[in-house]
């Protein structure tokens, strides 16, 4: 997708929520997406009214854009993501963040549901992610570089914002909600992991693994915004978890943990604008 597009979306989003800017945009993974639907005053926008963002087809993704203000801090929240494996190249995949940015965001919180390998983590687990491996062979910034979006080498030494972390760790304290932090491993999907692909992410340092967040990480990073991803882990990786997996199951251990995972948010959208 083009620079010229990216701003005609994001022109498009301040036209139809009728706020200039968005400091903040927040993307829901599976079992979120319904998060932002009875938030008071908040302004729906479905994807199919924002020129270029791609549907979201799978089951618990949504499609639609929220905007709202939370304490005074204008936020935009993107119910359900399009993920690589649904078909959608990589460029429209990270769109709506791009989007989102161009439209204000300066800060970015990515949420998602993973499978857990690491020692510790239970299903239920919410992990806050301090680093991550692309183990796709995959970028978003495969191609020729747009300087108008970003630096051709991005920095992603830090793509997960230390300041933002810790200030999430404080206020995880105050609305006591146990909060992990772990490194998640990007996989293409839509295939569960195999056992095997789990222990080789495992042995290279992850903790989680799963098919989203990483691509859109690289896309808000190129753009200069400041990056947090929080993770609930669903279900524990094949190989680790003993019974087969099952998209089911991602579902029913999101709608157990939907309550700790929303007291959390509430709480820490508003501070990172």
């Amino acid at each position: 997708m083009t620079y010229e597009a990216i701003q005609t979306a994001a022109a498009e989003i301040r036209t139809l929520s009728g706020r200039s800017e968005h400091r903040v945009a927040a993307v829901l993974g599976s079992g979120l997406s319904s998060y932002a639907e009875h938030l008071p005053g908040s302004v729906a926008i479905p994807y199919s009214e924002l020129p270029g963002f791609p549907v979201p087809k799978v089951a618990g993704h949504a499609g639609t854009a929220y905007s709202v203000e939370l304490d005074g801090v204008p936020i935009l929240i993107l119910a359900g993501r399009a993920h690589f494996y649904e078909g959608y190249a990589l460029d429209q995949v990270v769109f709506a963040v791009r989007a989102s940015v161009a439209a204000g965001a300066a800060t970015v919180m990515l949420t998602n549901a993973s499978g857990g390998c690491g020692d510790g983590l239970e299903a239920g687990d919410l992990v806050m992610l301090s680093d991550h491996l692309n183990l796709t062979g995959q970028n978003p910034l495969f191609g020729p570089n747009d300087d108008r979006l970003g630096t051709r080498f991005p920095d992603l030494s830090a793509a997960y914002d230390p300041d933002l972390r810790q200030l999430a760790h404080q206020l995880a304290g105050e609305v006591d909600v146990a909060l992990k932090e772990g490194v998640y491993a990007w996989f293409t999907g839509p295939t569960y992991e195999t056992p095997a692909e789990v222990q080789m992410a495992k042995r290279l340092g992850a903790d989680m693994v799963g098919m989203s967040t990483v691509p859109e990480t690289i896309a808000a990073r190129h753009m200069g915004a400041r990056v947090i991803a929080i993770s609930l882990v669903t279900n524990l990786a094949a190989g680790i978890s003993p019974v087969p997996l099952s998209h089911e199951e991602v579902q029913e251990t999101a709608d157990e943990a939907r309550e700790r995972f929303t007291r959390l948010v509430d709480g820490l959208l508003p501070r990172l604008g």
